[in-house]
């Protein structure tokens, strides 16, 4: 694995045996309070691809750019990563907007793609109680920060990250806090747009309205297909990685 030079850290690895991928491009877009090294199990669970992943703008490697001044900045830097070269997407939550947003216009660089339980606060019964339609808003900026990856991971496995870890974490916050707002400015986008073929992915655990939001964006985009892994909650490319990597498989297999 190697990074190239960019202003966002990219992270690039190719195919470490043979197999039926035979080095099929995949691009890996993070969620919020995430990095690109959270795809580590799952990228082993993909031998025989060429695996891109990035931290996006704000997050870890890619801290100095600081926050994305727009959700469209977002779309553009998945752009500039694929570099011209056609790849199989795969978006965990708010990574999921940005590549259905990005296949809505650029259809030609990313032909089919696997999303997971992209938020959607644009809804008219989205949930108030949830980050996205700004609950902890109230908060600083690094206490949103620690707030959001506490309800993620749990109070527990929060008290015993490193001092360090949760210091970068805090201040990933500003980060969290923009992109966050991004969404508040109506839908990030058009369902209908979004012609290639999509999985659109949930776990078996998940809350009420992740899975009836990954219903309803199946339903809603032309060439939408919904699948389950059961189990599994929101993280599931880091509990169910060979799961979402059998369904990245499937999602290629549509291109």
């Amino acid at each position: 694995m190697s990074e190239a030079p960019s202003l966002l850290r990219i992270l690039r690895r190719g195919p470490v045996s043979d197999g039926p991928a035979a080095g099929q491009l995949a691009v890996l877009v993070h969620g919020s309070m995430d990095r690109a090294t959270s795809f580590t199990r799952l990228m082993a669970r993909l031998p025989d691809w060429t695996i891109v992943a990035y931290d996006r703008r704000g997050y870890a490697g890619s801290s100095g750019t600081g926050p994305s001044p727009s959700f469209d900045q977002q779309v553009a830097d998945l752009i500039e990563v694929l570099d011209n070269t056609q790849a199989v997407a795969f978006g965990h939550s708010f990574g999921g907007d940005v590549v259905l947003a990005g296949a809505a216009s650029h259809p030609g660089l990313i032909p089919t793609a696997l999303v997971w339980e992209p938020p959607q606060p644009w809804l008219p019964w989205w949930p108030e109680a949830t980050a996205s339609r700004g609950a902890g808003a109230d908060l600083d900026p690094e206490d949103r920060a620690e707030w959001f990856v506490r309800r993620m991971v749990g109070d527990r496995v929060w008290e015993r990250l490193p001092s360090a870890t949760r210091a970068q974490r805090r201040a990933e916050g500003h980060t969290l806090q923009a992109e966050l707002r991004s969404l508040s400015h109506g839908a990030a986008f058009d369902a209908a747009a979004v012609r290639i073929p999509v999985i659109v992915g949930r776990g078996g655990n998940s809350s009420v309205h992740q899975r009836r939001a990954v219903r309803e964006l199946a339903a809603a985009l032309p060439a939408g297909t919904m699948a389950e892994i059961a189990g599994a909650g929101h993280g599931a490319h880091l509990s169910h990685p060979a799961e979402v990597a059998a369904l990245l498989g499937q999602a290629a297999a549509r291109a």
